[in-house]
């Protein structure tokens, strides 16, 4: 279980919809945070110290880490919830896309994860429940036509968050994979290429964040789509 009362957390993503829901959701429960997004006007509303960063850059993610680090003193949890979309038939993807999905949606956090272990590992030393927590999609279970590469990225994050999850279970620290099915973030009004399709109606993002904090605060060690039903 993770005790988030004065637990000091990173949380990327923050200026999009779920990602503020998730911060707000953490401060309630007492955490110190660093909220990160590449929107610094809206990092500005929410609780906690902002650094605007672009993960898709090289350097971004370390350089995040570590001034997180530097403001919270530690870092107990990480949650991550940044990431983009696109739409279109599997063989337009040509490679400026291709590049942009996966440096936002694999690389991107990978390398944050990368540099979040450490300090994760040597939290997980001195108190229970440090955690990563890495907001996939229901796209890696579940691949959609006309989203191939969207899936992709997103199936590649999953692959390497349930690896990693069995790396560092022995040593204390959890890695929490969510794949929310579609919820109402106004992501899929703003693809990085192609349209969305007529949609469903997705699920509250308010909703959705509970769901990930309460699991969080539990013991539960996967957040599949069908956690949300």
């Amino acid at each position: 279980m993770t005790d988030l009362d004065g637990a000091a957390v990173l949380v990327t993503g923050a200026s999009g919809v779920l990602g503020g829901h998730l911060a707000r959701g953490l401060a309630d429960a007492g955490a110190r945070l660093v909220v990160s997004g590449r929107d610094d006007g809206r990092l500005g509303d929410l609780p906690g110290h902002a650094v605007t960063a672009d993960l898709r850059l090289p350097g971004e993610p370390e350089r995040l880490v570590e001034e997180a680090v530097a403001h919270l003193g530690r870092l107990d949890v990480l949650v991550h919830a940044a990431g983009v979309v696109a739409f279109g038939p599997a063989a337009a993807a040509d490679d400026d896309l291709l590049d942009e999905l996966f440096l936002a949606n694999t690389l991107g956090p990978v390398r944050l994860l990368r540099a979040a272990v450490p300090h994760l590992r040597a939290a997980a030393a001195e108190r229970p429940g440090a955690s990563a927590v890495l907001l996939s999609a229901v796209v890696a279970e579940q691949p959609v036509a006309g989203m191939a590469a969207y899936s992709a990225s997103k199936a590649a994050l999953t692959a390497f968050d349930a690896a990693l999850a069995k790396e560092l279970r022995r040593e204390g620290v959890r890695v929490l994979d969510v794949r929310p099915p579609h919820t109402e973030t106004g992501l899929a009004g703003r693809p990085v290429a192609g349209s969305a399709p007529k949609l469903p109606t997705g699920l509250d993002p308010a909703a959705v964040a509970d769901r990930v904090l309460r699991a969080l605060a539990g013991e539960e060690r996967d957040l599949p789509a069908s956690a949300f039903s």
